[in-house]
């Protein structure tokens, strides 16, 4: 799953791709939100991606589907 998050004052957002269900992060996000906590993901390369709660503009969740290679994506 991609996930997209914007930094406060920040132009450029922070990509990743992670194995993380969608309820597994919107749970992280809004823990990370409500308590003022860091929001820690791991990405498919084994980073650790960490941002603090309190600096987080927003969070989008890409769809679980796997994407097409080749000829099928067409």
């Amino acid at each position: 799953m991609e996930i997209k998050i914007g930094i406060q004052n920040v132009s450029r957002e922070i990509v990743l791709e992670t194995d993380q269900s969608v309820d597994d992060v919107a749970a992280l996000v809004s823990d990370a939100l409500s308590k003022g906590t860091e929001l820690r993901l791991n990405d498919q390369k084994g980073r650790l991606v960490i941002v603090p709660g309190h600096a987080l503009g927003y969070v989008e969740l890409g769809g679980e589907k796997p994407r097409g290679v080749g000829f099928a994506a067409l």
